[in-house]
């Protein structure tokens, strides 16, 4: 599935959201100011994704889905960005990111799995950042999933951007913890494998090889 969604026109919201407004509502400090200065060229609060926009009904964790379109200064982004934007508005949002311009134009999706925090319903969890790989602007959207609810919408349009898929009655925060250590996994088999490859005796490749088999077994079963 395409992460790259057309969505509805009576959900447009299309206003430009000064970076001073993300400062004020994020506590930003001199540092994340510069990233913003040295990496943002504009945001775009492009969709409302809302009961009052596209007829759906609310949940709790998602009562709306924001979609912001950040147009880049360069190909470079830096996580803490998304991460100041996310925390400086208390809803869970799609981030489109955009480079260059006119035939040159690519575009990749960008997003956390974003929910209140159980301990402070005020404050918001994130988890690591999902990302597409890039595409040509211009590249066809897919129609927005369907779904009974705000929720099942926002589990559909993350879908299109986390590697691993969902399995059979799991729980948005359970697909996501999974997604998250077999990332960690995946470090620990990438780490082993460069381990091995730089050890010169026999039998610590042996012992090596025997742990490496087993990470990529473990890191196999949290794929699927």
């Amino acid at each position: 599935m395409s992460a790259l969604f057309a969505y509805p026109k009576q959900a447009a919201f299309g206003r430009v959201l000064p970076k001073s407004k993300i400062y004020e509502h994020s506590g930003a400090n001199t540092r994340m100011k510069a990233l913003f200065i040295e990496q943002v060229e504009q945001i775009v609060w492009q969709y409302k994704l809302a009961p009052e926009t596209i007829n759906l009904p609310a949940c709790p964790g998602v009562p709306e889905i924001q979609i912001f379109t950040i147009q880049l200064k360069s190909t470079e982004l830096h996580e803490n960005v998304l991460r100041c934007i996310d925390g400086a508005v208390q809803f869970p949002i799609l981030f489109e990111l955009n480079q260059g311009q006119g035939e040159q134009a690519k575009t990749r999706m960008a997003a956390a799995y974003k929910r209140p925090s159980e301990a402070d319903a005020s404050r918001w969890v994130l988890s690591s950042y999902f990302t597409t790989d890039w595409k040509p602007a211009a590249t066809t959207r897919t129609a927005m999933p369907l779904a009974l609810d705000m929720l099942q919408l926002y589990t559909a349009l993350l879908q299109g951007l986390i590697p691993i898929p969902a399995r059979p009655q799991e729980s948005m925060a359970d697909w996501i913890a999974r997604v998250e250590l077999a990332a960690t996994q995946r470090r620990k088999v990438e780490k082993t494998q460069a381990k091995l490859t730089r050890e010169k005796q026999f039998k610590r490749k042996i012992e090596i090889n025997a742990t490496l088999r087993q990470l990529k077994t473990e890191l196999e079963q949290l794929s699927r």
